[in-house]
């Protein structure tokens, strides 16, 4: 039996036996202290001229320890009596305080960790590979984990505190528990297996990670978010292989929707050889035109594969005629586009300055991306520590009427919402958009959630920080595969579908069945830029196609094709 006891203990986690262990040894004590008592009891007993049964001294010792006191058996000495006294007071330091805290400490709290730890664990499985370790959990990593699930890229979300790591896994992520700093973390979590590590905490923190998971993976890619400009250099010396200023993405990345000074394509991705690119039409002779009227695809070469319109992407058919605020979403090789630029791109539209409200690094990032493609602006921020004596700053609130008429409101043909709150950005549209019907409207969104309040608020178009940094993760993960547009827009490259093979793009319908638009067909090491309908689709032949993320949805629903 002792042989037995002590092969099972042996089996156990260190900790686990441990509690026990004490665990029984407090039991053992008991079970000799209600035994002592039991024989005093009897000798007692004895002494005042009576006399029990040993289990009877065992019924009388716990009735009394356990504060029972049920009446039926008394003591007529002092010595007794005082006896007695001794049991009471004894079982109540042993069985009501001593017992409880024992058991929940030794047994109970353990199983709580033991069940939080199955819920919660410090080790993936030894077959883990393929996953995305993502080091901190907000909003923005809750986007990065919607888009991860839908292109089922396995991740994990790395937590320091087990409380906040079941918090997150009851609300169904996958997590485990780790400190941040620590290689056998990363150790446990198979980092050099891993897709991608994705360090997003701060400057300071992010260092620490990526020093301290590139000694466990050596060939891991590893990204960080940098908020300060100096930043960047440290975190590639730390280790990491893509440093991104993600605020600072997203000021250029508004800056680059403006309307304010020429109508040239500007080239937003690719995939492939094909070329992505947004271009404004206003003022351009293709306002007012159908698509067909256009003919682009035939004059130059370029597709249109969607349009933007007051923030809503259309998939245009030949009948869509192109309004003065719509953008043109071109595909096309770097020839064409050039073409296109030649023809449509030098229509000034207005030599007024734009509009940016807010100076924080979002506001700053699209001055400057304004600045280098020689657009005049003004920044609007009411702390006069950061507007003071700057020439392109103007102090005051942008909600003030008087503010906006001194920056040239009357005139500007863009505005470019950048703070941090999303209540102000959309009273800041709403106002906007009362001031100035005709005006664009570019805003930054905080929450992903709150981009179609924005433009129900009147922006023409809104883009997140959330957005910014998924996309550029996912477009790390399929280099060439996966391109993420903006807000819900992507260009997708997949294995021909076997229900299509032998099928025209024209016979395959494809974007009357799903929504999603064929941008080209890659056959071996051939690339079909806008291909002909008429083309025959082939197995091995892989589909480059352009879609939002209900298309594609339905395009995989469609045709269960696994992705290259």
């Amino acid at each position: 039996m002792k042989f037995i006891v002590s092969t099972i203990l042996s089996m156990m986690p260190v900790t686990r036996r441990r509690n026990y262990i004490l665990l029984l040894k407090f039991f053992l004590f008991l079970l000799f202290i209600v035994a002592l008592y039991s024989v005093v009891f009897h000798f007692i007993m004895l002494m005042e001229g009576r006399y029990y049964s040993w289990v009877t001294g065992v019924y009388w010792t716990l009735t009394t320890m356990s504060t029972l006191g049920f009446g039926d058996i008394t003591f007529e000495s002092d010595t007794g009596k005082i006896f007695s006294v001794i049991v009471l007071l004894s079982g109540i330091v042993l069985l009501l305080v001593m017992l409880p805290f024992t058991f929940i400490r030794f047994f109970y709290v353990p199983w709580l960790e033991e069940q939080a730890g199955a819920r919660a664990p410090r080790e993936l499985p030894a077959d883990t590979r393929g996953h995305v370790i993502l080091t901190s959990f907000d909003m923005t990593i809750a986007q990065l984990v919607d888009k991860l699930r839908q292109y089922g890229y396995p991740y994990v979300i790395l937590f320091e505190d087990i409380q906040e790591a079941l918090k997150s896994y009851d609300l169904g992520y996958r997590v485990a528990v780790g400190e941040l700093a620590d290689p056998e973390t990363y150790r446990r979590l198979r980092a050099d297996n891993a897709s991608l590590v994705f360090a997003s905490v701060n400057d300071m923190i992010n260092t620490s990670i990526a020093f301290t998971a590139r000694v466990i993976a050596d060939k891991t890619p590893i990204v960080a978010n940098a908020e300060r400009d100096d930043s960047v250099d440290i975190l590639e010396l730390a280790g990491c292989t893509h440093v991104f200023q993600f605020m600072k993405m997203l000021g250029q990345s508004l800056a680059r929707r403006t309307m304010g000074a020429s109508t040239n394509a500007n080239v937003i991705g690719n995939v492939e050889s094909i070329l992505i690119a947004e271009a404004p039409v206003m003022r351009t002779p293709l306002q007012g035109k159908t698509l067909q009227e256009t003919r682009l695809r035939e004059t130059i070469g370029v597709t249109v594969v969607g349009i933007w319109e007051q923030g809503q992407f259309i998939l245009p058919t030949a009948l869509t005629r192109i309004g003065p605020a719509s953008v043109l979403l071109l595909a096309g090789s770097q020839e064409q586009l050039r073409e296109y630029d030649r023809q449509y791109g030098q229509y000034q539209k207005s030599d007024a300055p734009v509009l940016i409200l807010g100076g924080g690094r979002v506001g700053k990032a699209a001055a400057e991306a304004l600045r280098e493609r020689g657009i005049t602006y003004f920044i609007i921020e009411k702390n006069p520590k950061v507007s003071r004596d700057r020439k392109s700053y103007i102090q005051g609130n942008a909600a003030d009427i008087n503010t906006l008429k001194r920056a040239g409101i009357d005139t500007a043909p863009t505005i470019i919402i950048t703070t941090h709150d999303d209540a102000t950005n959309i009273f800041l549209t709403i106002y906007c958009r009362r001031l100035r019907p005709d005006i664009q409207i570019i805003s930054r969104a905080e929450i992903d959630r709150n981009v179609p309040i924005l433009h129900n608020a009147g922006a023409d178009l809104v883009m997140s920080y959330g957005s910014i940094s998924t996309n550029t993760v996912m477009n790390l993960l399929k280099p060439n595969e996966l391109l993420m547009l903006s807000e819900g827009l992507s260009v997708v490259s997949l294995d021909v579908p076997s229900p299509l093979a032998g099928k025209s793009i024209a016979e395959s319908q494809i974007r009357s069945h799903t929504g999603c638009s064929v941008i080209g067909v890659k056959a071996g090491d051939d690339t079909y830029l806008n291909p002909d309908p008429s083309i025959v689709l082939k197995l091995g032949n892989e589909l480059i196609i352009i879609c939002t993320d209900e298309s594609h949805k339905r395009f995989l629903k469609r045709y269960p094709a696994k992705k290259t």
